[in-house]
């Protein structure tokens, strides 16, 4: 007798209890839907988004310390560690600036501002004080002294990523230094509170759904759908162009590794619905380091490239400042010479390194562009305001896969990539080591529960401790 098939409702009551990419989903729609028909509910919502950011972020620095240190340690050669930096910062500035030229040539081709003929003086100048709250972006000087940390506590209770960072490769060198003999202990732990912050991470997870509900709910109250035609042309050039700019990353990753990026959006399906619902990609940073770490890439190359992209390599935001400062100028019929677009790359080329983290950085940016051209009212900024939270669903895909695509390339120019396991991972197949615990490939959740994690520890510390004892002996 053949088995019996679950029928439809069943299945799909199984799906949405399974898979986080079906309940994300269904929030993103759910949280449009109550942003449209009721928006004064929607925009109490918000807190529910940010919460969940909230929580994600109290993992991050310890997670990236981890990591960095193991891969250190792990990878025995301090010398590399310092290669991946150098060849990080490399790949991050020619895709920045390729991001950069590719947004000047598609506003110059298109020209969505042409024709508005907009009255500086009729802007309200002082919304965009309002939205930065009367911040600044920092100087270069002010920059480096910045990722330099004060106090080893402060650099994570601040949550300062690059700070943490330089901490990490510190304690890293430190144990290499000393060698395992002097402090056999000190690996181990934290390799065992890695493991902990991942079950952590886990566990927020669950909260997924809810954030994106309140995020869209929010979003779609407070600005609504109209902005959408408003700013239609402008909206489409951004678009077109990240999509231009993803394709350029799919062939450059094809080149240097050989993988896939679409099959690499499959594998990440889950985190970047997840950050497009929340408009931030520090909330899939902790899932996104253990899926590449997963697909072969060596746990020092992922613990340095990933984190310091997100300071150095923000390719959505490079593309939407100069198409912002290209549609400010031909809305208020400024006509910018070809030396003026080359000043707003190179000045784009600085301020964009400094924005991560400072609230309203992109308009900071193009307020520091306008006035260093001298042709552009600093006021025509505020054209943007109305169209900037939009922009963030491109803003984030864009940067999360040029960060992704990063660690793969330099991964593999250092040769600390395991490109037949990245295949198989982005095959779907289960690249996990046994003490992981693995993750339900339906659901894209990593194991969380106790249970099956701890025979696995177990299972390691005999060995572990007998390491040491021909030493003792």
């Amino acid at each position: 007798m053949p088995p019996s098939v679950p029928s439809l409702p069943r299945r799909v009551a199984r799906t949405l209890r399974t898979s986080l990419f079906a309940q994300v989903t269904c929030a993103l729609v759910l949280g449009i839907v109550v942003g449209k028909l009721w928006p004064d509910t929607a925009t109490a919502l918000q807190p529910l988004g940010d919460g969940f950011t909230r929580l994600i972020k109290t993992v991050i620095s310890p997670l990236v310390f981890c990591v960095v240190v193991v891969g250190i340690a792990k990878a025995g050669d301090l010398k590399a560690f310092g290669r991946i930096g150098v060849k990080a910062l490399v790949w991050f500035e020619i895709a920045s600036t390729a991001a950069l030229v590719i947004g000047l040539v598609a506003a110059n081709v298109v020209g969505p501002g042409r024709g508005m003929n907009v009255d500086p003086s009729s802007l309200n100048a002082a919304a965009v004080d309002e939205t930065t709250g009367g911040g600044h972006l920092p100087t270069t000087t002010e920059f480096v002294l910045n990722a330099l940390p004060q106090s080893f506590i402060g650099a994570f209770a601040e949550n300062e990523l690059l700070q943490v960072l330089i901490l990490a490769c510190l304690v890293g060198a430190a144990l290499l230094h000393l060698g395992h003999t002097k402090v056999p202990k000190i690996l181990p732990a934290i390799e065992q509170a890695q493991e902990i912050i991942f079950a952590v991470v886990g566990f927020i997870m669950r909260l997924a759904p809810i954030a994106v509900f309140g995020a869209m709910a929010h979003l779609v109250g407070n600005y609504g759908l109209g902005v959408m035609r408003t700013y239609a042309k402008l909206i489409v050039l951004c678009y077109v162009a990240a999509a231009l700019f993803i394709a350029l990353l799919a062939v450059a990753l094809k080149a240097v590794t050989g993988l896939s990026l679409w099959k690499f959006l499959r594998y990440i399906r889950e985190e970047m619905l997840l950050a497009l619902g929340t408009a931030s990609t520090e909330s899939v940073m902790p899932r996104v380091m253990q899926k590449l770490r997963r697909a072969g890439a060596r746990d020092d190359a992922v613990g340095l490239v990933l984190p310091t992209g997100y300071s150095f390599n923000l390719d959505g935001a490079s593309l939407y400042l100069s198409i912002g400062t290209l549609f400010i100028a031909q809305a208020v019929g400024v006509d910018l010479s070809l030396g003026q677009q080359v000043t707003v790359v190179l000045v784009l080329m600085l301020t964009s390194k400094g924005m991560a983290g400072i609230p309203g950085s992109a308009f900071l940016a193009l307020s520091a562009t306008a006035s260093s051209l001298g042709a552009i009212p600093a006021g025509a900024v505020a054209l943007l305001l109305g169209v900037d939270r939009i922009m963030d669903s491109m803003r984030v895909v864009t940067n999360l896969l040029g960060n992704c695509v990063a660690v793969f390339a330099v991964s593999r120019w250092e040769g600390a990539l395991d490109t037949a396991r990245a295949k198989r991972a982005l095959d779907g197949e289960d690249t996990s080591e046994p003490d992981e615990g693995g993750e339900d490939a339906d659901s894209g959740i990593g194991a969380v529960e106790p249970a099956p994690g701890i025979p696995a520890q177990k299972s390691k510390e005999p060995k572990e401790l007998k390491e040491p004892a021909p030493e003792a002996g």
